[in-house]
């Protein structure tokens, strides 16, 4: 069954990616759309072999759309994704507005598919770190159930989008060239530097965490469907293009042996077990680049704890993310 299908925020970088990936997974679109704010009008993008000019995101710019995936900000999407859903769009939305809603399914097809079908015209996409963190933690859980999750992210400038990625360009050679390196896009330097601090606000939560370390206590725990999972995170933007990598320990109430772990994870959809470390394999962001897969490696005894394992995750933020979840999503709502 094709449908219509509208993207919004199409010029940025996770537009762009939304962009590929329907065309790389053959998604059967009748008509197809791009949205983005005025000063993108007059662009074009193409799809399928054919140009389509970029047109304004407006009121009116979902009348017989059946499904719009949204890459735009928090307050846009809070203002158009209702109205959109109203016109009898579904909204599969980026950003982080409704993901806390109580009836707004927050969806990772691999772990939660099945939320879905509770959806009243809006779905959420999750944090791009937590996602390749849930895909992986799913299957064993089911086996071992975790109790405890450290998490210490490694993230990607793409995750703040094509302005961070020029800037991480254009300061690492100024850095080279011994010039002055002067930041606009995050408070310090990001070039040759690691930042504990995202979203970069220059503020932190009363209780000392970041938006974004908070959002990977309460995303992974309305996704795993049980809030008895305790979660503690460290988010740090590191001076990579694409690619998030996070530092996984979790406790298991069962024991878990990395063996176990790695069969399980072998199994589990949308994860590639990349684990032979005297061998020099093992996930790292050049490679997961353009990927679709999660990658998981580095899978090891936690010496301190009774039932703890330690693991290496590394996904492209760019597609699963963000675009790749998002057009899977998109793919379970027509079957």
């Amino acid at each position: 069954m094709a449908v219509n299908v509208a993207v919004v925020g199409a010029t940025g970088a996770v537009g762009h990616c939304m962009r590929d990936v329907l065309e790389e997974r053959n998604f059967p679109v009748n008509k197809i759309k791009f949205l983005a704010s005025e000063r993108s009008v007059g662009k074009t993008m193409k799809f399928r072999g054919q140009d389509y000019a970029v047109e304004e995101l407006t009121e009116t710019s979902f009348a017989g759309v059946d499904i719009a995936l949204f890459s735009i900000p928090k307050s846009m999407s809070r203002h158009f994704s209702p109205i959109a859903a109203k016109a009898g769009c579904v909204v599969v939305d980026n950003s982080n507005a409704f993901r806390m809603e109580p009836d707004v399914p927050l969806v990772v097809p691999e772990v939660n598919a099945h939320a879905i079908q509770t959806h009243k015209g809006i779905i959420a996409n999750p944090n791009c770190s937590t996602i390749q963190m849930v895909v992986v933690l799913k299957p064993l859980h089911d086996f071992a159930r975790i109790k405890r999750v450290v998490v210490t992210t490694f993230q990607a400038v793409s995750g703040t989008g094509r302005e961070a990625m020029d800037e991480l360009a254009t300061l690492s050679r100024a850095v080279l060239d011994g010039k002055e390196a002067k930041p606009e896009v995050y408070p310090f330097r990001i070039a040759f530097n690691c930042l504990p601090e995202i979203p970069n606000r220059k503020e932190f939560e009363p209780n000392g965490y970041t938006e974004e370390e908070m959002k990977m206590l309460n995303e992974t725990r309305k996704i795993m469907e049980d809030d008895t999972i305790r979660v503690t995170a460290t988010c740090v933007r590191v001076p990579v293009f694409i690619g998030h990598s996070e530092a996984v320990n979790i406790e298991t109430a069962r024991k878990l042996t990395p063996d176990k772990a790695r069969k399980l994870l072998e199994k589990a959809p949308g994860v590639r077990v990349v684990d032979n470390p005297k061998g020099g394999v093992y996930p790292q962001p050049i490679d997961a680049a353009g990927q679709n897969d999660t990658f998981v490696g580095r899978i090891r005894v936690d010496e301190s704890v009774k039932n703890g394992l330690n693991m290496w995750v590394v996904a492209d933020n760019l597609r699963k993310g963000a675009a790749t979840n998002a057009v899977q999503i998109a793919e379970y709502l027509i079957k």
